[in-house]
């Protein structure tokens, strides 16, 4: 089944920013949607880059990552 929706020509400009090259509307409001109710990978994706580390912290997470996927855990 298919909806005529109307909204301000601003609201589409920001849609139109958002929708990947050969992505429908229809698909982004589901993505859209999705990511709203469920977090989706994109939240992730969106996070990337936002914080930034300097050299000496980057290496104590990393190695504090490293620490914690060697722990067994049961």
């Amino acid at each position: 089944m298919v909806k005529t929706i109307t909204i301000k020509d601003d609201v589409y400009n920001k849609l139109k920013t958002q929708k990947r090259k050969n992505e429908s509307f229809s698909d982004l409001f589901e993505r859209l949607v999705e990511q709203a109710l469920y977090g989706g990978n994109d939240a992730l994706k969106n996070l990337k880059g936002s914080i930034e580390y300097d050299k000496k912290e980057k290496e104590n997470i990393l190695a504090e990552m490293a620490s914690k996927r060697s722990e067994r855990r049961f």
